[in-house]
């Protein structure tokens, strides 16, 4: 089978044919990068790019395919192409060069969401049944998990993309596009400076750090200890929320994507945090990394062999085309449902490892060798106190919480009352969720939020649905943060659950029942914040 995909959702025009007859599996990419004379992406120079670079790119994969077919002419059997999400007026030119070519040439057309790509091309390579994908790019930062026949966004970015953040502050300094390399040679020559690290649950974000580092550098700072800050911080934050979302799925295969991962110093972190929990790390070639037509000719190949192609008059281009609105048509049921066990039989969790002691639970928050010493001391710390209090408080308002038995902040370990049979995402039901929905409302009624808030931090068994790990908990009466705290429990939801929306439903009334309906409106604003909400 020969595929030919075409690829321009912004940057890169770029065309590329996938023979899977081939004795590799070969891919032939021609790419002409847009490149912008001074700051980011211009919508409409990026489009003229498109129209004069998309033909090109197109005739170069076609002389390719003929040179390569025994027939001597190109024998494609199919024409995929980026759908979305990205610049409207740039994939409409890519959707129209793509309905002309499969017109011409007679073969069925295929439309690929290009940040489902991003994870097929490194699920097809490195061979994994099931990974969970950190798709880092100049305008994205999210996780995908594939669970109940779509991939699910498991977390976000809630304001702009990490590239596009970090080209802010190279904008700031001074420096020309793009910016991500020069904070990357910078950063080796720098010492370590603190900087905000905001995690949400499985979500993040990118504004607080942009800012304070921008300050920094107008304050003085040598500017090559701001960017060892930035990508110690930034990355740190990124490889924390993808060690979550493995220890949310079950799963113990990871896989990067987006022109952001070719940084090696994420690349070093995510695969220190794999080889820690025993999971496997995958990074494509950084060609399959930035925007490229291959893996839109990959999946395009699995969505054509499955049957899965569009009609010329249902072609219409998406600019934002979710991921999970994708039905998954190509694989079969093989997502992973084990929940993460060590040798000796411990939990181990993103943030800490939970044994089990009698009646007692202790929790061991251990070194992250992949953080910056300083960073993992003060998160570490930071997170055992605030656990230990704020555990203790949620009890005090009438949430129902373990006790709390011994803490040693020293050792970041806190010795908790064992509680619930199970995790609630081995036994969600509509009681349990409306249970958490009016615990939450009674946390939020107290002034604190609880932080991460997901299937997994919830203990059900007998009469009792109990809270656990406030890890990331703080005081707040902000209706925004409230109403985040409800959204990482839905996005959990949508992760675990086969049929999300009635346990959606029941979930919010019981928060309903309790708490404000000013944080139920605002879940709403929220969610269209993300990037694919």
């Amino acid at each position: 089978m020969r595929v030919l995909g075409i690829e321009g959702t912004a940057w890169a025009a770029s065309a590329a044919l996938f023979d899977t007859e081939a004795e590799d599996d070969s891919i032939f990419i021609d790419s002409d990068p847009y490149q912008p004379e001074s700051g980011g992406i211009h919508p409409r120079e990026a489009a003229e790019h498109m129209a004069d670079a998309v033909p090109a790119v197109v005739d170069s994969v076609l002389s390719h395919a003929v040179e390569t077919s025994d027939a001597g002419s190109p024998e494609i059997d199919a024409v995929a192409f980026s759908r979305g999400p990205g610049l409207g007026p740039c994939l409409r030119i890519v959707g129209t060069a793509a309905r002309s070519l499969a017109q011409t040439l007679d073969v069925p057309l295929v439309g690929v969401n290009h940040m489902v790509a991003h994870l097929e091309i490194g699920r097809y390579q490195s061979g994994f049944d099931s990974p969970v994908c950190l798709n880092a790019s100049g305008a994205n930062a999210h996780l995908l998990g594939y669970h109940n026949g779509r991939y699910r966004v498991l977390g976000e970015t809630m304001d702009t993309g990490v590239g596009n953040s970090i080209d802010k502050f190279t904008r700031h300094v001074g420096w020309s596009h793009p910016g991500g390399p020069k904070v990357e040679q910078a950063a080796k020559d720098g010492e370590y400076v603190d900087l905000p690290y905001v995690v949400k649950g499985m979500d993040f974000s990118f504004s607080g750090i942009m800012s304070a580092a921008k300050q920094a550098y107008d304050d003085g700072e040598d500017v090559a200890d701001i960017c060892c800050g930035l990508q110690e911080t930034i990355f740190g934050m990124l490889t924390e929320v993808a060690e979550r979302a493995l220890s949310l799925t079950g799963t113990d295969e990871l896989v990067l994507g987006g022109g952001v991962g070719q940084n090696e110093r994420l690349r070093e972190m995510l695969a220190a945090m794999c080889e820690e929990r025993g999971a496997e790390f995958y990074a494509p070639d950084p060609r399959f990394l930035r925007d490229n037509a291959g893996m839109i000719a990959v999946l395009g190949a699995k969505m054509y062999e499955a049957g899965d192609t569009l009609p010329i008059s249902e072609s219409s281009i998406d600019p934002n085309y979710r991921p999970d609105q994708v039905p998954v048509t190509w694989r079969g049921d093989d997502e992973s449902v084990a929940r993460a066990v060590t040798d000796s039989g411990d939990i181990r969790g993103a943030e800490a490892t939970v044994s089990f002691e009698g009646d007692t639970v202790v929790k061991r928050r251990l070194p992250k060798t992949y953080r910056h010493p300083e960073l993992d001391a003060r998160l570490r710390k930071e997170r055992t106190v605030a656990e230990a209090r704020l555990t203790s408080e949620a009890r005090r308002a009438g949430v129902s919480t373990p006790l709390v038995r011994d803490v040693d902040v020293q050792e970041s370990t806190i010795s908790f009352q064992h509680v619930g049979a199970c995790d609630l995402a081995e036994d969600l039901t509509a009681d349990a969720v409306r249970d958490v929905g009016t615990h939450l409302g009674r946390l939020h009624r107290a002034g604190i939020v609880h932080g991460d808030p997901t299937t997994r931090n919830v203990r059900v068994g007998g009469e009792f649905v109990q809270l656990i790990d406030f890890g990331l908990g703080f005081h707040t009466g902000h209706v925004e943060d409230h109403a985040m705290d409800l959204h990482v429990f839905e996005q959990s939801i949508e992760g675990t659950a086969d049929d999300p929306e009635p346990l959606r439903e029941a979930f919010e009334s019981g928060y309903e029942a309790v708490g404000d309906d000013d944080v139920l409106a605002r879940l709403r604003t929220v969610e269209g914040r993300g990037r694919y909400q």
